[in-house]
């Protein structure tokens, strides 16, 4: 199965997703990870580090793992590419949006996260609040992560994995 977790930064996509991989034993595609490799090695980012995001996913689900892919997935192209992964690989998508309803802890975690990328300078609040997000058009699960920890944001996905076609 590919779960893709969606939603702006600072929303706790990592935090979440790298639980989730654990749990199942999953591979974790960090786009912000990919991303950054493609600037050290002098690139220029626009879709790139999607492209390379769904290749990955696409080879370790043709190679038999689930894949849990963490990123802003900001518009329809985006999503229709994971989308069209799953398919081609004969697997069902869990498309998982998260989401901060508390605009002063959504601004809290986007101002005191920790650099883990080195060399990745993460986007400051004004940044986020200006980011393109286009609405979603498809199913898919909503969790606000002002309301849910880590745990219950997990066990929501795999009861959602586990009673539903995603």
């Amino acid at each position: 199965m590919l779960i893709v977790l969606a939603g702006l930064p600072g929303v706790g996509k990592s935090t979440v997703a790298r639980a989730l991989a654990l749990r199942l034993g999953a591979t974790w595609l960090r786009i912000d990870v990919i991303e950054q490799a493609l600037r050290n090695s002098g690139q220029k980012i626009w879709a790139e580090g999607y492209a390379v995001a769904e290749a990955l996913a696409a080879s370790n689900l043709f190679g038999g793992r689930f894949v849990v892919a963490d990123c802003v997935n900001p518009v329809a192209a985006s999503r229709a590419g994971f989308r069209a992964v799953a398919e081609q690989a004969k697997v069902d998508i869990c498309e998982v949006e998260l989401i901060c309803s508390d605009p002063i802890e959504h601004r809290r975690r986007v101002e005191t996260r920790p650099a883990e990328i080195p060399g990745l300078t993460p986007p400051d609040w004004p940044a986020v609040q200006a980011s393109t997000y286009e609405p979603w058009e498809s199913e898919r699960l909503v969790l606000d992560t002002a309301r849910l920890t880590v745990e219950q944001a997990v066990d929501a996905i795999l009861v959602r994995m586990h009673t539903s076609k995603c």
